[in-house]
């Protein structure tokens, strides 16, 4: 079977011409985004590994100060406070885009801390252990974002990546051999026509 189903036109040529330029951008414009989505995805990572670090270390150091308020106020002591504090504070989820792709972002400010308990339960531990508690808590805001955002990120990738091997492989491909085909019908019907109208000619 022919790799075409178009009549072997000029005016089919040129539209498979057309379509195979078409094609070939389509493919530069899929190939750049995959670029910048995957550089914009690779630091995106590489932050998340250091929040991760910032966590973890900011982990330890909270409850090494926990640790040191339950030996010195005790633990049931430090336990009834703690649910006095208040849970999280509000944030907002926004979005801004990267290459059309709709990434979230937090959205909170970072209050001065107040307490909510009276200082005389307490000692400077607690308040430290407290303090290193809210600041993971902004480590995780961040963290979360950053997840969210590799996750549609390598989303968008794979789509691109699909939309562009199917313009390589297929698309591309699939033109260029109609082209070769037409062009290959249209100089042969122009030698046949050359032929003969010289054969006309001759019989003058």
């Amino acid at each position: 079977m022919p790799v075409y189903k178009m009549t072997p036109t000029k005016a089919n040529l040129i539209k498979a011409k057309n379509s195979l330029e078409f094609s070939k951008k389509g493919y530069e414009l899929l190939d750049k985004k995959r670029t910048v989505l995957i550089r914009e995805m690779m630091a995106l990572i590489e932050s998340a590994n250091k929040i991760e670090d910032e966590i973890n270390i900011a982990f330890q150091e909270a409850y090494k100060k926990l640790q040191f308020a339950n030996i010195t106020m005790g633990s049931e002591s430090v336990e009834e406070i703690a649910m006095s504090l208040e849970k999280e504070e509000g944030f907002d989820i926004l979005f801004k885009s990267i290459m059309g792709v709709e990434i979230p972002y937090i959205k909170y400010e970072e209050e001065p801390f107040s307490t909510e308990y009276d200082f005389f339960r307490t000692n400077p531990t607690f308040d430290m252990a407290v303090l290193s508690f809210i600041k993971i808590r902004y480590l995780i805001y961040k963290l979360a974002e950053i997840e969210n955002s590799v996750y549609k990120l390598a989303t968008e990738i794979e789509k691109t990546q699909k939309r562009a091997n199917a313009l390589e492989k297929i698309q591309i491909p699939k033109y260029t051999k109609e082209i070769k085909v037409i062009e290959e019908v249209l100089e042969e019907k122009e030698r046949e026509d050359f032929f003969r109208l010289k054969r006309v000619k001759g019989k003058k």
